[in-house]
Formats: structure tokens, C-alpha cells, sequence
């Protein structure tokens, strides 16, 4: 990922001893906090919301739910287009004012149609956000991206969990007014986080396209497609945890019924823990190859794990579970700084909204298809389902270098700039408070 500062190739020693990166980054990392609140108090109790208050039946929920998730795709790559051509701060600012509107309008509904249209727009707007706010984040990343990253990473995490401790405070009250506020509370975060960008955050400039440049470009590059479709196939392992383990804890195993509460604990825990540490040293991709396949064996190890806390006393069957998700969830942390490492070192500088909305519209929609997945083929074979799901991922895993390879082979300067350790960076650089 190169960073361009203000969209002007500057001088390093300037961007070190103004620290020209540091209050953007910083102003990114609370927009991006607010904001992961915000969907941690909606996300956890949105069910409810929509089930107990809007009195939608639960599998119309889902449906308009998956429609609205399906459709939501079709923003990422335009969005990113219009990030590469107008600035990214734009895009990604409209999507949050959007957002915020249609969280408020969650508080009007009163019909099925109208719940699974506000909820198209919702995702549509997230589809070009996240597009838009990728490439933010590779303008203003500096010179240590990926302990910038890192860093970004551990506190969005973190809002996540503050969020979910929120609503589970409407959750225990359980009235309409407690379950409003959660929407409301989140529309909110949207407009903070925005007030917060459009404050903090440059106005970064578009950078010139070169010639041959086309608003499908990233379709063509198949190194970069190749490890998409790696990224979007290893991100089963997020729902491996949040979905398919509580399922097998409560269905298969003598596991007191608190154990699904401490692997989220632990989950979370691990990865707040060790994500700078360990994501901050994943610089460049060939490092981020590695990430890749060190992530496929832990979780080679984690899934048989696992599987193996069924038939088995209850204290042994706790045991296993959470020693699998401390594996599982190190392997996480691996997998996700080595897909941030190749989204964002692998894209050029002038189309980096471009490439970020494709690398989004991939992983969102291998989030959509796991569901099925998990638990149509995986929970329905039992023991052989998770042998079956971590040779996979141990597969996938095992891709991540050679196709890292591949993409240097086809981006001129990229193993120069791997030697020397600073992969695509630009000039600038985070301050010494900041690492």
C-alpha cells in the first residue's frame, strides 16, 4: 500500500519530523471506533429489534436480511471508482450520512417491504463505504502500514466488544424504548464518525490514472482476483467461531452451556491482545503470504480440536474448546493482517478504491454463501464435516505464498521494494507516539 500523504510525494525526513500522518491516523482510528460501537449495540440485538418490537417474523427477517446483503455487493467496485476518481473522504462520507438515515428510518418501519428496502440502502451504502474507506485508509497509512494497520485493527475490535457489552444491557431490559435506543445509538456513530473524518481526515486528492487504466481493471488482474478468492474462502473461519462452534457446543458436547460465552471472550480477548503485536510485523507481501499459510495450519490444528470436545466429560469437552479457539483465534490475527497486507500492497496507488471495493465485494459475499456452508455440510457431517473444513482451510492456507509470488512477479519494483523491507510504502511515516 503507498501512501501519497495530501496526494504530493514528499520528503521523508519532513513527514517524520512534522508528523503530517499522525493526527489523520488518529482521527481515522476514533471514526472507525465510533463507528464498530455503533454496529457492536446494533448488530447483537438487531434480531430482536426487528422480531420483538417491529413484530416481523424471524425468517422474513432473515430473508429481507440476505436480500438486502446480495444486493448490497453490487456498490463496491462503482463506489470504489468514484473514490479513485472524486476522493475517497467524499465517498466515504456520503456513505456514512446515508447510513445514518437509515438507521433512523429502522425506528419508522412497519412493514416487511419497507424493513428489506432501508435495509438495501443500509448495505449499499456499507458496500461503498467500505470501498471508500480502504482507500482512506492506504492515503493515510504512512510509512509503517502495517503497524498502522494493526493498530486500526485492535481498536475497531475493540469497539466491537464495547458495543456488544452495551446492548446486552437493552438485551436484559428488553423493552421497546431499550431496543430503540440501540438504533438510534447507532445512527448516531454513523454521524460522529463522520464529524470526526470530515474534520481530521485530508481531503486526499485523486491520484492520475495511467494510460490503459479502466474502471474494471481489478477484474483482469488475476493475481489479485486469485487471492481474493483465497481471502473470501479462509474468512469461513470468522463464522467457524461465532456460528458453527456454538452450535456444536450446545448440540454435541457436554459443555456447560457458558462455555459459548467464554469462546467469544477468548476469541475477542486473543485478538485484542496480540493484533499489533503480531499484525504490525506482516509488512509486505511476501510476509503476508506467509500469514496466509501459518493461519491455515493453526487452523488445520484448531478444527480437529474442536470436533473432539464432543463425547467427552464436560470438563474436557470446555477444555478442548477453548484451547482450540486461543489457536484458532492467533490464527485470526495472522489471517487478517495477511489479507490487509495483500488487499492493499497489491493495488495500485490510483485505483486503490477500485481494488478495495472488489476485495470487500469478495469477502462479504463469502460471508453470505458460509452460513449454508457451515452448517449444511460441515455441522451435517459432524466429525469428518470439521476434518473436511480445516484441511480446507489448511489448503487455502498453503496458496498464500505462491500466489503472493505471483502478484510481485506482475507489479514492477514490488521485490526491490520487498528487500528492503518497506514493501510499496510511501515517504511518510507514523511518530514515535504512534507505534
Amino acid at each position: 500500500m503507498t501512501t501519497r500523504g495530501f496526494g504530493i510525494r514528499g520528503g521523508r525526513g519532513a513527514r517524520k519530523a512534522g508528523g503530517a500522518d499522525a493526527g489523520p491516523q488518529r482521527a481515522l482510528i476514533v471514526a472507525s471506533f465510533i463507528n464498530r460501537v455503533g454496529n457492536g449495540l446494533f448488530n447483537t440485538a438487531s434480531i430482536l429489534y426487528f422480531t420483538l418490537v417491529v413484530h416481523l417474523p424471524a425468517t422474513q427477517v432473515g430473508l429481507g436480511l440476505t436480500i438486502a446483503g446480495l444486493l448490497g455487493l453490487a456498490a463496491g467496485i462503482p463506489a470504489g471508482n468514484l473514490a479513485d476518481r472524486y476522493g475517497p473522504r467524499t465517498i466515504w462520507l456520503a456513505a456514512f450520512a446515508i447510513q445514518a438515515v437509515a438507521m433512523t428510518a429502522f425506528v419508522f418501519i412497519d412493514s416487511w417491504l419497507v424493513f428489506t428496502l432501508v435495509a438495501t440502502v443500509d448495505r449499499l451504502a456499507a458496500s461503498a463505504g467500505g470501498a471508500a474507506g480502504g482507500a482512506v485508509i492506504a492515503q493515510a497509512s504512512g510509512e509503517r502500514p502495517a503497524a498502522f494497520r494493526a493498530k486500526l485493527r485492535t481498536y475497531v475490535n475493540l469497539g466491537v466488544v464495547l458495543g456488544t457489552l452495551g446492548a446486552a444491557i437493552a438485551i436484559q431490559l428488553d423493552t421497546r424504548p431499550a431496543y430503540t435506543a440501540l438504533i438510534l445509538a447507532n445512527a448516531a456513530s454513523f454521524a460522529f464518525a463522520g464529524l470526526v473524518a470530515f474534520l481530521g481526515v485530508p481531503n486526499y486528492r485523486p491520484l492520475p490514472k495511467p494510460k490503459g487504466h479502466r474502471q474494471w481493471s481489478v477484474l483482469a488482474d488475476r493475481p489479485y482476483v486469485s487471492f481474493v478468492a483465497l481471502y473470501s474462502a479462509m474468512g469461513l473461519q470468522y463464522q467457524t467461531v461465532s456460528l458453527l462452534l456454538p452450535i456444536w457446543l450446545t448440540s454435541h458436547t457436554d459443555a456447560p452451556r457458558w462455555t459459548v460465552a467464554a469462546v467469544y471472550a477468548v476469541n475477542n480477548g486473543v485478538c485484542l491482545l496480540l493484533q499489533s503485536k503480531l499484525g504490525s510485523k506482516v509488512e509486505t507481501p511476501r510476509q503476508g503470504g506467509r500469514a496466509f499459510r501459518l493461519a491455515g495450519i493453526l487452523f488445520l490444528v484448531s478444527c480437529p480440536l474442536m470436533a473432539l470436545s464432543a463425547d467427552v466429560p464436560s470438563w474436557v469437552a470446555l477444555v478442548l474448546a477453548l484451547l482450540a479457539v486461543v489457536i484458532h483465534s492467533i490464527g485470526e490475527v495472522y489471517e487478517s493482517s495477511g489479507g490487509w497486507t495483500l488487499a492493499f500492497s497489491l493495488a495500485p496507488d490510483h485505483a486503490q478504491g477500485q481494488y478495495q471495493g472488489f476485495f470487500g465485494t469478495g469477502f462479504n459475499a463469502g460471508q453470505a454463501l458460509a452460513p449454508a456452508f457451515l452448517t449444511g455440510v460441515i455441522l451435517a457431517l459432524g466429525h469428518p464435516g470439521w476434518i473436511l473444513l480445516a484441511v480446507l482451510f489448511a489448503g487455502v492456507g498453503a496458496a498464500g505464498p505462491p500466489v503472493a509470488a505471483w502478484a510481485e512477479r506482475t507489479r514492477p519494483g514490488q521485490a526491490d521494494a520487498e528487500g528492503s523491507g518497506n514493501g510499496r510504502q510511501g515517504e511518510s511515516s507514523l511518530t514515535e507516539a504512534d507505534r
